[in-house]
């Protein structure tokens, strides 16, 4: 019987140990993702390039086996105030601490040392993959008229392949998103201006490795470079001249928030936001400035936020 590529379930959950399976289940992990792009066998080839006496392909060998996994998220509250989003594990697998605050927020921030894996499965109608170690980037997106989505790119070690039937899946944890709009997204501010903006998009800038070592295999997260750009309308210099800003180097802060009641906003602040050179285009006839972003650290693992609340 032919299988169906839409139909699949994927799965997600905290490891204890790293690379040891946590067993997610379908009736408390499971994910409510879009757009997804499953690599089962990625990695390196390898060749003997033997000289012999006669002309062929001598084959290759596999080296470096892990499974990539890319996939979107929409991006909304978390249903109550303090309750943790039901994407709160894949955060934490790109390198970030959660902080439950209760009944207010739960704020997640980066870390530099000690990051969380994930056990992940991905079954596609009945074929069932298992990445062990999954440690991942991520991406955010905020565009009018569209739904606000992350952006997840994770690698993991590759664990058991096996027929296993489809889980029957919960995923009524992931709350219904609100479209991105001057109502839903109330708050856009950057270097003390609240620019319009036709489009936000935010890069965490995760670099990871996988380590296929003697004595140990693992998947790393070994730098963090986040940036981003904003595409804006063009003011006159007398409300911001971002050039000057640009020129300047100077360092302030950014705040989206996105949603308006408890329950389904989501908040992204960064302190110190250095901007790249602004290049000029236009949208519907209007001037408009593209502008990089760069999120700095001030004292050390504060170049961003994500709060929930």
């Amino acid at each position: 019987m032919a299988r169906k590529e839409k139909t699949l379930a994927a799965l997600a959950k905290i490891e204890t140990t790293y690379g040891t399976d946590s067993t997610p289940t379908g009736g408390a992990n499971a994910l409510l993702l879009s757009d997804a792009q499953f690599t089962p066998l990625a990695g390196e080839q390898v060749s003997r390039d033997l000289l012999l006496p006669y002309l062929g392909h001598q084959g290759e060998s596999l080296v470096g086996d892990y499974v990539q996994f890319d996939f979107s998220v929409e991006i909304a509250g978390a249903g109550a105030a303090g309750d943790v989003p039901a994407y709160g594990p894949l955060l934490r697998g790109c390198g970030m601490a959660e902080t439950v605050n209760a009944g207010t927020s739960v704020v997640y921030d980066p870390i530099s040392s000690d990051e969380e894996s994930l056990a992940m499965y991905f079954n596609l109608d009945g074929v069932n993959h298992i990445l062990l170690g999954a440690r991942g980037d991520v991406s955010m997106s905020f565009v009018p008229k569209q739904i606000p989505r992350f952006r997840f790119s994770f690698k993991g070690l590759v664990g058991t392949i096996a027929d296993t039937a489809l889980p029957t899946v919960d995923v009524s944890a992931f709350i219904k998103p609100l479209p991105v709009s001057d109502t839903n997204t109330p708050t856009y501010t950057l270097h003390g201006v609240s620019p319009k903006a036709e489009s936000i998009t935010i890069a965490l800038g995760n670099t990871v490795e996988p380590r296929h070592l003697v004595g140990g295999e693992s998947i790393e997260i070994t730098d963090r470079k986040m940036t981003g750009t904003t595409v804006i309308e063009n003011p006159l210099l007398a409300v911001k001249n971002w050039f000057a800003a640009a020129q300047a180097e100077t360092r302030a802060a950014m705040q989206l928030v996105h949603g308006k009641t408890a329950g389904n906003i989501v908040q992204f602040g960064a302190p110190k936001v250095q901007l790249g050179r602004p290049t000029q285009g236009a949208t519907q006839g209007i001037a408009n400035l593209s502008i990089p972003l760069m999120m700095t650290p001030d004292s050390g693992d504060d170049d961003y936020s994500i709060t929930v609340k």
